[in-house]
């Protein structure tokens, strides 16, 4: 019995009883170990394998689990033997199961017969687990020692001179642990240096032109200098070229701007008329629209400086 709380009656003397299980006339494992007199404690058992009980005839499947009467009833030389002893839960007969550590297994001694399940290969055409080479004939005394010949070679040639660089690499590298870290850290504490300057570099860039903080930008070096500079004189020739077509266009076409003009309008309407009797197409179209633009430049003009105009004054006449 267990004193989980703690307490001991008024007349438990530690010298006479010892412990508190003793003064309750106890066992320490309590009920299971109500046959501990007889050399049987009371343990939980799973079957190792499917059986059939010898008193109902049924079948208990592999894993059912029983509280079973454990008792060593030998030894195999120093390994003890068990047997565990269990009723069955559909009837009220006894089996008992021992166990084998000369061939590391369980077997069924009474009350049950097991289920074989074992499968021989050599029954079934195949070959023995520990011969698996069929067609292996006898040992040849001369091929022995040539594969350990070889084998001894291999040995010394490759794996020897293997362990020994190694064990020098580990010499080398554990000979001095204070000076290595020494180096280690102060490599550590250069590169941090480095870091924390490029950081502050970038975060000055991107406060400056307002660049997200997540942006990650790239190391300047000459590479990436020269490929931004390539970038940027490739983007400048493709702008170049743009703005060149877009003026060749209006070249083309023929509309440029020009001030306005008295003579603008019948100028207009003579080239108008010219254009439209002498062109057709999209020649034709293109003059017409020249003259209209023209025409309406030269009548906004004209309706501006009349609007813009001071009016007439008249004299005014002082009475005598």
């Amino acid at each position: 019995m267990q004193g989980f709380n703690k307490y001991y009656p008024p007349d438990y003397d530690g010298e006479k009883h010892g412990s508190l299980n003793s003064y309750r006339g106890k066992h320490a494992l309590g009920d299971r170990a109500r046959k501990i007199d007889q050399g049987i404690l009371i343990t939980r058992f799973e079957l190792p394998f499917n059986i059939w009980c010898g008193t109902c005839n049924n079948h208990i499947g592999m894993g059912v689990r029983y509280n079973a009467e454990k008792k060593k009833i030998g030894n195999y030389y120093s390994t003890p033997i068990y047997s565990f002893r269990c009723k069955c839960h559909l009837c009220d007969g006894w089996f008992e199961i021992q166990t084998d550590p000369k061939n590391t297994r369980y077997v069924v001694t009474s009350g049950a017969r097991q289920k074989d399940e074992e499968w021989d290969p050599e029954e079934n055409g195949g070959y023995a687990v520990h011969n698996t080479d069929g067609a292996e004939g006898p040992v040849d005394p001369l091929a022995a020692l040539e594969k350990s010949t070889d084998a001894q070679n291999h040995m010394n040639k490759v794996q020897v001179p293997r362990l020994e660089a190694l064990q020098d690499l580990a010499d080398h590298y554990g000979s001095d642990p204070y000076s290595l870290s020494l180096k280690v850290r102060k490599k550590f504490r250069i590169e941090k240096k480095v870091e924390k300057e490029k950081e502050a570099a970038d975060n000055e860039v991107k406060g400056r032109y307002a660049l997200p903080e997540t942006l990650t930008l790239s190391a300047e070096d000459e590479k990436s200098i020269a490929a931004a500079k390539e970038d940027w004189l490739k983007g400048r020739k493709e702008i170049e070229i743009r703005e060149n077509s877009k003026k060749r266009k209006l070249v083309e076409v023929g509309i440029m701007p020009r001030l306005p003009s008295s003579s603008s309008a019948s100028s207009s309407r003579s080239s108008a008329k010219v254009n439209g009797s002498s062109s057709s197409g999209s020649s034709s179209a293109v003059a017409s629209l020249r003259a209209r633009i023209l025409q309406n430049t030269a009548r906004h003009s004209i309706t501006n400086s009349s609007r813009h105009k001071p009016p007439d004054r008249k004299p005014i006449v002082v009475p005598k």
